[in-house]
């Protein structure tokens, strides 16, 4: 399976092939972690990765502690995109 990519803090390389939106909702889906995403334009966007990649993701988000992931800004790109 290929995976997307998703970041919690602006990436600093290939800026333009980044987007930004805001997270909805996360998922477990067949072992993998599914981030349902609002993207700037309206729409909505399921990004596929791994559970190491979720984990790493949420720990770098500037949240208090117990606070939900939902409405965070987060960085990504489809793969192939």
């Amino acid at each position: 399976m290929t995976h997307d990519r998703i970041h919690a803090r602006e990436p600093t390389h290939a800026i333009d092939r980044w987007s930004v939106g805001t997270i909805e909702r996360i998922l477990e889906r067949d072992g993998h972690c599914v981030f349902e995403v609002r993207t700037d334009r309206g729409g909505t966007v399921e990004l596929t990765v791994t559970v190491a990649i979720r984990d790493l993701v949420l720990s770098r988000l500037d949240l208090e502690d117990g606070e939900p992931p939902v409405g965070a800004r987060v960085w990504y790109r489809k793969h192939g995109g």
